[in-house]
């Protein structure tokens, strides 16, 4: 069985007060409680026969209800995450305002065993973080992404 794969869109904007990264909270009971390592990059899954840059766009649209930001990405890579999902991510600057989102939502069994399908959000909120802000948010297997995206604007990427 072929690997799991999954990209996504790193959207950041420079501040008076540095860079800002735009994240997302996953949404569902499992998250609902949680802030730290419950923050996500908009990603999603794709086949083997769907380019990975499209599969970016389209999760991004998915996810927060709102096209990609213009501009020129710049590829920030793969990572292994902890499950075998490969995961492959771009960044872009822009802004977009979170007010503006509306998530894609998606249906599962909740409570567990009770027979009833409930409609969740993928992402419930969305917000800009510095780096060092987001850094402790993100699920631990996505933060190599900002530590990338911050060389490469260093000019040491």
């Amino acid at each position: 069985m072929p690997d799991k794969r999954s990209a996504g869109l790193l959207v950041f904007r420079r501040t008076p007060g540095g860079v800002e990264l735009l994240i997302g909270h996953m949404g569902g009971p499992f998250w609902a409680s949680r802030e730290e390592a419950a923050w996500s990059i908009p990603k999603g899954e794709y086949e083997p026969d769907e380019e990975p840059e499209a599969a970016a766009r389209r999760e991004f649209l998915e996810e927060l209800g709102l096209p990609a930001p213009d501009g020129a990405w710049f590829d920030l890579g793969e990572s292994r995450q902890r499950n075998g999902k490969l995961v492959t991510i771009w960044a872009v600057e822009g802004t977009l305002d979170p007010a503006a989102v509306v998530p894609g939502t998606f249906t599962m069994e909740w409570p567990p065993r009770s027979g009833v399908q409930a409609e969740f959000p993928e992402i419930d909120r969305v917000g800009w973080f510095t780096p060092e802000a987001a850094a402790p948010l993100l699920v631990a297997g996505q933060r190599v992404f900002l530590e990338r995206l911050v060389e490469h604007l260093d000019g040491r990427g």
